[in-house]
């Protein structure tokens, strides 16, 4: 029996990412999944429906991506979308599964909720940097959030990162003080957003926010 698995659009108030992006469709094609996909979902994610169709992907409403699929891959979950997930507990099947950021150490209910109508939720949050490399899902967001993080500040900031020497005098550099390096900043000597801070030339500080 063919595994069928379904992507449907994401309802948490201005929430732009997909769980699934055309191109990842191909490796389950491969394994003798079949994919389907909602119609829109990955239309604020820079992927059209034609995207997905053209890598094998078929299309479908929301109800029938619940009604048919066995495996449903979603971003934000019902613990990570307590109001607006809601509205889809009442099209889950029992057996079906779930994967996707679900915030299970602290969305109790929601997740007690979603258990109670049979569907088996897989949680990508606790899912280990190393071994589990390819599959660590944080780790990717965390770097697109710190790189944002760094643009934000450099706008905020009443003054400029870099250090300048003009006619009028010598402008000293931006100190910047990055909580929290991440995964990858354990592995170089500068962590994305300190390499990113550290660009345009501003003091730079780092500090891993976690025990090793």
């Amino acid at each position: 029996m063919t595994i069928l698995v379904g992507i449907p659009r994401e309802t948490f108030p201005g929430e732009r990412r997909v769980a699934m992006i055309p191109r990842a469709c191909e490796p389950l094609q491969k394994a003798g999944m079949n994919v389907l996909t909602e119609h829109s979902a990955g239309a604020d994610a820079g992927s059209s429906d034609d995207h997905y169709a053209a890598h094998a992907a078929r299309l479908a409403s929301r109800a029938e991506v619940f009604r048919e699929v066995g495996i449903i891959v979603q971003l934000r979950c019902l613990g990570a979308n307590p109001k607006t997930g809601r509205a889809d507990l009442g099209i889950w099947r029992s057996g079906q599964t779930l994967i996707g950021f679900g915030e299970p150490l602290s969305a109790l209910k929601e997740c007690s909720d979603l258990a109670a109508t049979g569907v088996s939720s897989l949680a990508m949050e606790p899912m280990p940097g190393s071994p589990a490399q390819s599959m660590d899902a944080l780790s990717s967001m965390a770097t697109i959030s710190g790189y944002q993080a760094v643009l934000l500040a450099a706008t905020s900031l009443p003054k400029m990162f870099p250090a300048l020497m003009t006619a009028a005098g010598i402008v000293t550099p931006a100190k910047v003080f990055i909580l929290g390096a991440g995964v990858a900043g354990l592995q170089r000597p500068s962590p994305p957003p300190a390499a990113w801070a550290r660009w345009p030339q501003a003091t730079t500080y780092a500090r891993q926010s976690r025990n090793r």
